[in-house]
């Protein structure tokens, strides 16, 4: 079985390099990579990840023969929502997409969050994104389409996805 471990900042270049490694695979049919390069600097430079870490993001690796394959990172949506979590970042090495990862990720964050009477998990995912399939697979229904401007003339063109978690209880 593949370990998944709770991550800190010690992993923060772990972190920064599979998301390099993935986005490039995830988005280079869907954004430019002028976007690409923005947005990965503005969410994966390694005083951002410190930044979401302090402000409460949880980070989760996956690793297979003590290499990092997939990572996830999650958080309570807001104070005014504290029943629900979102789910800010999942990504999973190419090479390893299919089998099964992701899904490991997600029910480590369930199993994480499950008893503290979490009632929804909800994430972002690219209208375009091969993953929506994946989501839907999982049980995430779409919810509303938004888009956020993220700066520089970029937008994020997303759905909203959200996975009620009762059946998990």
């Amino acid at each position: 079985m593949i370990p998944v471990s709770k991550a800190g900042k010690e992993s923060i270049s772990i972190i920064k390099d599979l998301a390099e490694k993935t986005w490039k695979d995830a988005y280079a049919s869907i954004i430019s990579p002028e976007q690409m390069t923005y947005m990965l600097d503005l969410f994966y430079n390694e005083a951002s990840l410190l930044k979401q870490m302090q402000e409460g993001h949880r980070f989760i690796i996956a690793k297979e023969n003590n290499k990092a394959i997939g990572f996830a990172s999650y958080s309570v949506k807001s104070a005014e929502e504290p029943d629900t979590y979102r789910l800010h970042k999942i990504y999973v090495d190419p090479a390893q997409q299919g089998k099964g990862i992701g899904k490991l990720l997600i029910g480590f964050i369930i199993n994480d969050i499950i008893y503290d009477d979490i009632a929804n998990l909800e994430l972002n995912v690219n209208r375009n994104n091969k993953a929506l399939d994946f989501y839907q697979k999982i049980g995430f229904k779409i919810v509303k389409e938004e888009d956020i401007n993220i700066g520089n003339g970029y937008y994020m063109n997303d759905y909203v996805l959200n996975l009620p978690l009762q059946t998990y209880a």
